[in-house]
């Protein structure tokens, strides 16, 4: 088939990249003339593990391509993928300026049938938007009529990290149509990624769009009620590890989104149920849960700062902190909404000196900060003559370190774990100054 995917972030390279490799010819399309530079050279605008190979592979292939041009794009496309942004805006309600200018302009320039998908996380009702402005902006006496489309709601699912396989090998495909035309089509360019017997499942437009903010807030709800869990298991003396074990072997909770630490961040979970949340006051429906939610996570971010200002007696400037970890996960850049951003900021106001090290994220750090912090290339790096090391990122290459390396290097053996990432007897073995989240604190 012949693809036009409209937006080259996160979710439009994604899925324009992984089309293509079933076959598919691609266009991705944006206004960005320096990113469409940039992809066009062969070089990728975000870092995702396995994309690069997929991406280089298809263009070499001539199966996809970047332009600026909109209508050049869309030229004899059969489906169109929207995948623009959906900012929050003031009051918390995802943003749909720039899908809804698009629809516009798509409406001035389709001339044959075709499928219209909005790829991003929208709020319920956003299809019967879209549509209206496609159909407005067609030349007079043509609406519906003379250039039939269909807009569909088909959601992302994808993770930060590990998108190429959820999207090659996806739990489920969700497409919200009531257009058996739109089925057909839209059943063949699947095909290829359930062969494993996962569903596409059918439902209607506004249930599609509720079933991505809901997935989304309910795995927020879970991660924010295992960090409550921590907490309280600090006050107890119990271990959330144990806990966690106990609860995580029933089945009807499963073992996933259950490790507390220091709270969600990324592009999705806080935009998403921020905008769920709107959407539920819209219609005068008070989510209390998701309010809770919210307002949890938020001071979850900042659930190390007491302990770090209780470890030096309230006493925080000059002292040198290292910091491990920028980006909101591991396997991304991205450091939307990152807990560590806000621990940075906390110190900052106390007055530390914060040193910090990420394996992909620091170029956007240091583009938001600049010369508030320092960073080093190398982890052990941050670690010369530290007060302490913070833990806000949960890399594998932070997991196993050289223990003695860092008793060598650090000022004091005092680490402050937002990730949990070491085991409490080795801490306690190496003489370790050691708090993480719900569970006990190690002294030496």
């Amino acid at each position: 088939m012949k693809i036009a995917v409209i937006g080259t972030g996160y979710v439009g390279l994604v899925t324009g990249t992984c089309f293509a490799e079933t076959g598919n010819t691609v266009t991705c399309v944006d206004i960005d003339v320096n990113k469409i530079n940039k992809l066009n050279s062969g070089k990728l605008t975000i870092y995702e593990p396995g994309l690069e190979k997929l991406f280089l592979r298809n263009q070499k292939e001539a199966r996809l391509h970047f332009t600026t041009n909109l209508k050049e794009g869309i030229t004899d496309a059969q489906i169109i993928f929207l995948a623009l942004p959906t900012p929050p805006g003031e009051d918390g309600s995802a943003d749909l300026k720039y899908i809804l200018g698009v629809a516009d302009e798509l409406g001035k320039i389709i001339s044959n049938y075709v499928i219209i998908i909005d790829k991003s996380t929208v709020p319920v009702g956003t299809a019967d938007k879209v549509y209206a402005a496609i159909a407005k902006s067609l030349p007079t006496g043509q609406a519906g009529a003379t250039v039939p489309f269909d807009v569909v709601s088909n959601p992302e699912f994808l993770r930060e990290g590990v998108a190429v396989d959820d999207f090659m090998k996806p739990d489920r495909v969700v497409i919200g149509t009531s257009s058996d035309r739109a089925k057909k089509t839209l059943n063949e360019l699947y095909l290829p990624f359930v062969r494993q017997g996962n569903p596409i499942i059918y439902m209607d437009e506004k249930s599609a769009e509720l079933t991505k903010y809901a997935a989304n807030a309910f795995l927020a709800t879970k991660i924010t009620f295992m960090n409550e869990i921590a907490n309280l298991c600090e006050k107890f003396g119990a271990d959330v590890d144990m806990v966690r074990k106990g609860i995580g072997s029933d089945e009807r909770i499963g073992r996933r989104f259950l490790f507390p630490g220091i709270g969600y961040g990324g592009s999705c979970f806080p935009k998403d149920v921020q905008a769920l949340a709107k959407s539920a006051a819209d219609v005068n429906y008070e989510f209390k849960i998701l309010d809770a939610v919210m307002e949890i996570n938020e001071k979850q971010k900042l659930n190390l700062i007491p302990k770090i200002k209780a470890y030096f007696n309230n006493e925080l400037k000059g002292k040198k902190i290292a910091l491990w970890g920028l980006a909101f996960k591991p396997n991304t850049d991205d450091i939307r909404e990152a807990p560590a951003l806000s621990i940075i900021n906390a110190l900052l106001r106390e007055g530390a000196v914060i040193t910090a090290y990420d394996p992909e994220a620091m170029p956007n750090v240091k583009a938001l900060l600049a010369d508030k912090i320092k960073f080093t290339d190398r982890q052990y790096d941050t670690l010369m003559d530290a007060d302490a090391l913070v833990i806000a990122t949960e890399w594998s290459e932070f997991r196993t370190p050289d223990f003695n390396n860092m008793i060598s290097l650090l000022k004091n053996k005092v680490i402050f774990d937002g990730r949990n990432l070491f085991d409490l007897t080795k801490m306690e073995e190496l003489g370790f100054h050691y708090e993480s989240v719900g569970r006990r604190t190690i002294k030496p």
